[in-house]
């Protein structure tokens, strides 16, 4: 088994410990490729945008201070996903 297999077999379970640099693997092994937001505004969200999916975009904030990124997140992707 590959290391990204591992990493999305570990994606699965919802894991409490999934660093922000991990979920990013995850999205990028499913065609999804980050895009900093630019301007003052943008904050901590990041957009994911796949390009061979009509331009399909996902959504998430970076965790801070910790690496964590939360639950939630994690099972709304998911269900995008429709993993």
């Amino acid at each position: 088994m590959s290391k990204i297999e591992k990493l999305v077999e570990k994606f699965l379970t919802i894991p409490k410990d999934l660093t922000w640099e991990e979920f990013s693997k995850v999205l990028n092994h499913y065609g999804y490729f980050e895009l900093k937001n630019k301007g003052k505004t943008g904050g901590s969200r990041r957009k994911f945008i796949n390009e061979k999916k009509d331009r399909d975009v996902i959504i998430a904030h970076k965790p801070h201070p910790q690496n964590i990124v939360k639950r939630y997140i994690i099972e709304q992707v998911i269900e995008k996903l429709d993993l």
